[in-house]
């Protein structure tokens, strides 16, 4: 498997996925970590993270497989969502809840 088949396999089969740099409980840049709180906001408690700084070949990839330059990267149901800034703004208009909702991720 190319790093292309691995990742998609990430984003398929689980229903959040969120490539960062560290882990949920240990968040390495303050993107990551906004990224992380506003999930937990969000009432989401079971997601996958992806340290993108254990693997280069992830970190390089993820970037090619979405066409987007930055981490972290959100994906819901097999679908990018965006990095930090967005999830952000989606989160202050009520996007990401309702979006999180009709992925059945949250009540």
């Amino acid at each position: 498997m190319d790093i292309q088949d691995v990742i998609r396999e990430q984003v398929s089969s689980n229903a959040v996925v969120l490539y960062m740099k560290g882990s949920a409980q240990m968040p390495q840049c303050g993107f990551s970590s906004t990224a992380v709180q506003i999930l937990k906001a969000c009432g989401v408690t079971d997601f996958v993270t992806v340290n993108v700084l254990a693997d280069e070949a992830i970190r390089q990839g993820i970037k090619a497989f979405s066409n987007w330059p930055t981490i972290p990267q959100l994906y819901v149901k097999g679908e990018f969502v965006g990095g930090s800034d967005i999830m952000r703004e989606m989160y202050q208009s009520g996007e990401m809840q309702q979006l999180l909702k009709d992925a059945g991720v949250v009540a």
